[in-house]
This record gives C-alpha cells, sequence and structure tokens, in this order.
C-alpha cells in the first residue's frame, strides 16, 4: 500500500476510533509525524509479526514489513522462520536491511510434548543438540537474527525437580557452545500453564535467572514474556529488575485475551516507560493477536502502540 493510500484510510477510520477513546489528534497519536512528514519511530523496538498488518498490506511477508515500517515498527519477529524457505529468509532480511529494522526471534527448539531436554544428557542427544543449532545458525544468518528462542520442553513426572534443572543447564550449555562463536543468543521462555500450555518445565522468570547463572553463557539468556509472566507470577517490573542481568528480550500482549495493549489489565505505558528508563534497547515482540479484524483493527493496534509509547 502506498504511503498516501494509508494514511487516507487512517483520516477516514480516525472518527470512528476517536468514538472509542483512540482519536489521532492529540500528541502520540497513529499518524505522529517527523518535520520530514515521515511517521515518527517508536521510542522501543516494538516488533510485529506475520498477520499483523494484511489487511493493509496483503499476504506477502516482504509487504508488511515495508508496511509495518511506514507506520513507525522499527523491528519483526517471526516464530516461524526455520520453516520458511531459504530464499525468504534472505529476502527478509535483506528488506528488513532496507528499512533499517532489526530481526526479531525465530523459535529454534519448542517440543511442547517431550521431556528429553530435562531427562536426557546422552551423547547421541547432545549430539542431535548441536547439529541442529547449527542449522539455526544458518537460519539466523540469513535473516539477520540475533536471538532465537528455546522452550526446554514438558516437566517429568518421574523425576527430581533438581535433576532436571542440572539436566536443563547441561543441555542448554551444548547448545550456547555452538551459538557462542556466531554471537547469536538463545533466550529461555518461561510459559504459562493455566492459559495456554500445561506441563511445561520453565514456567517463571525467577527460574529462567537460575538457568541461565548457572549455564554461565552470554548465549544463553531469558525471554521475559510479560503476557506469560502477568498469569504465572504478575510482579512484573520488580521481576525485570530482579533479572535485568540475564534479560535479552521482551514479548508483550495484554492479559485477559493475549491481545494489543489496552485489551487487558496491564499497564503497558508504564512498563515501558520503565524499560526506556532503564536503557533498554533490544526488541519488544508483539506476540499476540488483535482485538479487532480488518483495517479497523490494524489502526486500533497501531494506535495502542502510540498510546503505550507515549510517555
Amino acid at each position: 500500500m502506498k504511503r498516501r493510500e494509508f494514511l487516507a484510510t487512517g483520516a477516514a477510520a480516525a472518527a470512528s476510533l476517536s468514538a472509542a477513546g483512540l482519536a489521532n489528534a492529540r500528541p502520540g497519536g497513529q499518524f505522529a509525524k517527523q518535520a520530514d512528514g515521515e511517521p515518527k519511530p517508536f521510542k522501543l523496538k516494538y516488533a510485529p509479526h506475520a498477520g499483523h498488518f494484511t489487511a493493509h498490506a496483503g499476504e506477502d511477508m516482504i509487504d508488511q514489513i515495508n508496511f509495518a515500517a511506514e507506520v513507525g515498527f522499527r523491528a519483526w519477529e517471526d516464530n516461524g522462520m526455520p520453516k520458511r524457505d531459504p530464499a525468504l529468509q534472505e529476502r527478509i532480511g535483506k528488506a528488513l536491511a532496507d528499512n533499517n529494522m532489526e530481526m526479531g526471534v525465530f523459535v529454534s527448539s519448542a517440543n511442547f510434548g517431550a521431556e528429553d531436554f530435562v531427562t536426557n544428557t546422552s551423547r547421541e542427544f547432545q549430539d542431535e543438540l548441536r547439529k541442529h543449532m547449527t542449522a539455526m545458525l544458518d537460519v539466523a544468518k540469513r535473516c539477520n537474527a540475533k536471538w532465537t528462542t528455546v522452550v526446554p520442553g514438558k516437566i517429568s513426572q518421574r523425576l527430581e525437580m533438581d535433576y532436571q534443572m542440572a539436566n536443563c543447564v547441561e543441555n542448554l550449555k551444548v547448545m550456547a557452545e555452538v551459538c557462542e562463536p556466531s554471537g547469536l543468543v538463545i533466550v529461555l521462555e518461561p510459559l504459562n500453564w493455566w492459559a495456554n500450555h500445561p506441563g511445561l518445565f520453565l514456567t517463571k522468570v525467577p527460574q529462567a535467572y537460575l538457568i541461565c547463572k548457572a549455564v554461565g553463557s552470554p548465549s544463553c539468556k531469558i525471554l521475559d514474556d510479560l503476557y506469560h509472566q502477568q498469569i504465572t507470577e504478575g510482579n512484573l517490573i520488580p521481576n525485570i529488575d530482579k533479572a535485568w542481568d540475564e534479560i535479552a528480550y521482551i514479548q508483550v500482549g495484554d492479559n485477559p485475551g493475549r491481545r494489543e495493549p489496552y485489551t487487558g489489565e496491564i499497564n503497558y505505558n508504564n512498563i515501558f516507560k520503565h524499560l526506556h528508563a532503564k536503557g533498554y534497547t533490544g526488541i519488544v515482540g508483539m506476540e499476540h493477536g488483535k482485538s479487532e479484524g480488518g483495517k479497523e483493527g490494524e489502526l486500533k493496534l497501531i494506535e495502542a502502540y502510540r498510546q503505550a509509547d507515549n510517555f
């Protein structure tokens, strides 16, 4: 979509959004501009993903990235990147570079149904981990990614938790050793049991913090997904501060519903202000859906981030 067409669409949609308290006339509105007339970049590197802007940009991933850049986003993430054709991975990397955007996380390891990661430290299993992570290095290189998500699988009901913790640490050391020379960072994502992922091993930020300290590698850090952590433990800002030296990546989604800010109970304006004040220069992944469909839903999504970024 051409920028002028988007702005025209936005002007038409503004009236309906205004009725819901989302007018774009105030500072920080969705069409905030710089002196040169270009959309003002967001203060933080919020990263949309495929599907957020299909009503405006269509199904092509490159068009979606270009659209995101045009409305001020400075990053992108794609959990499913390893499954995409290598040629598309390279095109995505180029599109991001052309738009001065950063690539966020992709998922390299997340077998929600297997206990192997916390029960198996055999040579054969660890050789498979090395082989897999070596392949992920190629994916990262094609799309210019610096972070990759790892979920250590399912908890075992037949082994003491401390043994599982030790096994998890040993397997992560193997993966981190593969990543260290390239600078790729594994980010561990604690996930909630209650709404989305019952039975997984890693659920809380303090647990991830302990693991990262035990692994002791610059290539093993925390992905703090605030949607999951609001469900699991809350206390979001204090836990950010306590785990700060091991947090490499943030993801967000409001709760309940896992949609954009201002659809649930989390005060993302305060959280984003806090991250900015701490000097956070990493990515804030928008790993959530939209509360409404179509172009109006996409405009509402953009406006929600303009509001939350207005500090």
